[in-house]
């Protein structure tokens, strides 16, 4: 084994917070003002209004041209609140919506814990180049995370190359629910514990398949059987927590990924969506995609979810399901292995797993290949991202947990063939925070989400301390002389 410090090179490009960068939302301020914002603009006839309308466009003339667009989606979403004005024109229509229309900065807070992957479309490129396709997290106002993604190059040197960001549109709308299964959703329910007598109450006034609305109507009938039963600090939230967590959500045909911002929908987001670990994934036929797996987060309880984009203007989220569907960080492997869909994944929050299934949405098998052992992860070990395939085996890099919380990155080598069986991992930390880099809203953290391989390199892109991003290579050889 090859003795020695490993050469890192950290790259000078910074991905740092930007206030400049903003989506619109709904602003929703309770029931009672909303009358009270509708009363008002009732009481202006319709020239005031058209108005007031041209100097709201006029003010916001920076967004983008599908802002009417936005006003009227606003409008209808009040509308199914509270009771609209009759006979509204257009023009009402659009300056209510504006009403209840705020603008939002995405990114004003920090821009870390990034993922890499090499881009489907490699045309128009340098001899030596690799354009490359990353995902964020991006954290605004009240510390909400959303999922933003970036493009750039890889130069034959090492070099990185960013391209520039946006425009940002809305978040994306969900286009269709998904219908759930019944069998699934049973299965999900008890992990979170809610008992069974709770559930049977509840499923069998439901078909095997069944939608959101579906669940909420069955949850509010038989409301007197269980009233006096339920644990309202878990069970209650239970079922509408699941409800929503699988959509289908869409852009405009002609947008870029680099305009996309996957913004939370669905109650299990609503503090946040963390951490994705993109991938291009090349199926048994040839065919090639993008897979994102992220934490949803509540403010109480995680959920691991999956992002597949078959097209760039697509986007399908559903839940991960299966007894080993759980806690942080789930990784796919980038094809299958031996005919199985694999993944790494930390689920009992100490140690590092290598997950197998049929099916890409449930995963019930998990074998453990990674224990702390060295000092710098004493705490706990986890995967920052998904494995890289090279000659020697699965170079999967991984984080480590130790004193005073601070995280590193390290490396772990598994077999081509047989991902449980470990290979080798470094006794030392490939990456540690330096002492600018200790800096930031969470301190002494260096944390990727995945790297690639490109001419001899293995380039990282790593968060740092919660704040930024910053980019690394070291060379591939060097590294795996250490792990083989």
């Amino acid at each position: 084994m090859a003795a020695g410090p490993l050469a890192v090179k950290r790259s000078p490009v910074r991905l740092t917070a930007d206030a400049s960068l903003t989506i619109t939302r709904l602003f929703w301020p309770g029931t009672d003002r909303a009358r009270n914002v509708i009363e008002r603009v009732d009481t202006l006839d319709d020239e005031q209004v058209r108005r007031l309308l041209d100097a709201t466009r006029e003010d916001f003339a920076h967004l983008h041209d599908g802002i009417e667009n936005i006003f009227l989606a606003h409008y209808e979403q009040v509308a199914k609140r509270v009771e609209m004005p009759a006979d509204a024109t257009r023009e009402r229509k659009l300056y209510i919506g504006a009403c209840f229309t705020l603008e939002y900065a995405f990114a004003s807070a920090a821009m870390f814990n990034p993922s890499m992957t090499p881009a489907i479309d490699q045309s128009g490129l340098e001899p030596g180049s690799l354009r490359f396709v990353m995902s964020l997290r991006a954290v605004g106002e009240g510390h909400l995370s959303s999922i933003v993604f970036r493009r750039g190059i890889v130069k034959a040197g090492g070099d990185i190359v960013m391209e520039p960001p946006g425009p940002y549109h809305e978040p994306l709308r969900r286009a269709e629910y998904e219908r759930f299964s019944k069998a699934k959703f049973r299965v999900k329910l008890a992990e979170l514990g809610v008992r069974d007598a709770i559930m049977e109450v509840v499923l069998r006034r439901l078909g095997e398949r069944f939608t959101a609305d579906e669940l909420r109507e069955a949850i509010n009938g038989p409301q007197a059987l269980i009233d006096g039963l339920l644990r309202p600090d878990s069970e209650s939230a239970g079922f509408e927590w699941l409800a929503g967590c699988d959509y289908d959500i869409e852009a405009s045909p002609e947008g870029s990924i680099t305009e996309v911002v996957l913004f939370p929908i669905c109650e299990a987001e609503s503090q946040g969506m963390e951490d994705m670990r993109i991938v291009r994934f090349t199926d048994d036929d040839g065919s090639v995609r993008y897979y994102g797996t992220y934490t949803a987060y509540n403010g109480r309880q995680t959920l691991p979810q999956i992002v597949e984009m078959p097209e760039l203007n697509v986007a399908r989220v559903r839940t991960l399901h299966g007894r080993c569907a759980r806690n942080k960080g789930l990784a796919l492997f980038p094809r299958k292995v031996g005919g199985h869909y694999m993944m790494s994944g930390r689920i009992d929050g100490e140690n590092l797993f290598i997950l197998q299934s049929d099916n890409i949405h449930v995963w019930d098998e998990a074998v453990k290949v990674q224990e702390p052992q060295f000092p710098w992860e004493v705490i706990q070990v986890g995967n920052c991202g998904s494995p890289i395939e090279t000659e020697a085996g699965w170079l999967l890099l991984t984080h480590g947990v130790g004193p005073m919380r601070r995280y590193c990155i390290g490396a772990t080598l598994l077999d081509r063939d047989d991902p449980t069986r470990l290979l080798g991992r470094l006794a030392e930390p490939l990456l540690m925070p330096t002492a600018e880099e200790r800096k930031g809203y969470v301190p002494n953290v260096v944390y990727s989400c995945g790297g690639l391989v490109h001419n001899g390199l293995l380039v990282i892109p790593y968060g740092i301390s919660d704040a930024a991003t910053g980019f690394a290579t070291v060379s591939l050889d060097d590294l795996l002389a250490r792990l083989v």
